[in-house]
């Protein structure tokens, strides 16, 4: 029995073509890009802005700023750097990025667990939506329209633009491994550009693969030694129809228009 048995495995085995078991293939592997920074102007910022999120809008600069009891959401001439408009969180929030969706913002908060969602025009909170885990960077991808999310980890969290609701994740990797501590966020023609907290470095990712594709080492723009009183890098903002970029960092008194090369 057992002889005819083994002899009916052989024969459909040999009918249905199987083969020994084979690794699964691997995806091609993605170099990183090493991005060259061109500083084509330096403007002036708020150096008592604790600047955690970052967006250029419609000639608008959207800042974000953070620590408890000190925390807005700022309307600024890109320019000149003067505030034209703020909001205050409530005073026991640590705020973190922010982005805006068409006539709303919305903004994340550290360890608070709160999205508020405002009113672009008037800053107005229209409601709040409780998430788990920190809150660091946002940006919306309108391409895929959706938003992307970072916690200081080496997750992107996507998420529904009106509801706040989760649509899945993808963890961030590099040629040597995870890439971690990913803070302020900037959505750009499908890729996503990302601070990396308690460095000079902005990265670039595929959000589809979680592949860095480039670095760029910022620590020209204003050396360690001249940041008497000030913290660091955070913010990157897109000049909507360039390949610029505005950045900054946090109680910088400068902001630098840039472009990343390479």
């Amino acid at each position: 029995m057992a002889r005819r048995l083994a002899a009916s495995l052989a024969l459909a085995c040999l009918v249905a073509g199987c083969s020994a078991p084979t690794e699964p293939a691997q995806p091609p592997a993605v170099s990183t890009t090493k991005l060259t920074v061109k500083v084509l102007e330096d403007r002036p910022h708020d150096a008592a802005a604790f600047t955690q999120g970052l967006e250029l809008v419609d000639g608008v600069l959207y800042e974000g700023t953070g620590l408890v009891g000190q925390s807005e959401i700022r309307a600024i001439d890109p320019t000149t750097g003067a505030v034209r408009q703020r909001g205050a969180l409530p005073a026991e929030f640590f705020g973190e990025g922010i982005t805006v969706v068409d006539d709303r913002i919305w903004q994340i908060t550290w360890q608070d667990g709160v999205a508020i969602e405002r009113d672009r025009a008037t800053f107005a909170e229209r409601r709040r939506v409780e998430y788990q885990g920190e809150g660091w960077g946002l940006c919306f991808d309108g391409g895929g329209r959706r938003l992307v999310m970072s916690d200081g980890t080496d997750k992107l969290t996507f998420r529904d633009p009106d509801t706040f609701e989760p649509r899945g994740e993808v963890r961030v990797a590099g040629e040597d491994g995870p890439v971690t501590r990913l803070n302020e966020l900037e959505c750009v023609d499908g890729a996503v550009y990302a601070n990396v907290w308690q460095t000079d470095q902005i990265v670039r990712v595929d959000p589809a693969s979680g592949r860095l594709t480039g670095v760029a080492d910022l620590s020209a723009l204003f050396p360690r030694e001249q940041r008497a009183g000030a913290d660091v890098l955070n913010g990157i903002a897109n000049i909507p129809g360039t390949d610029e970029f505005l950045v900054t960092g946090k109680l910088w008194p400068k902001m630098f228009r840039i472009r990343f090369e390479g």
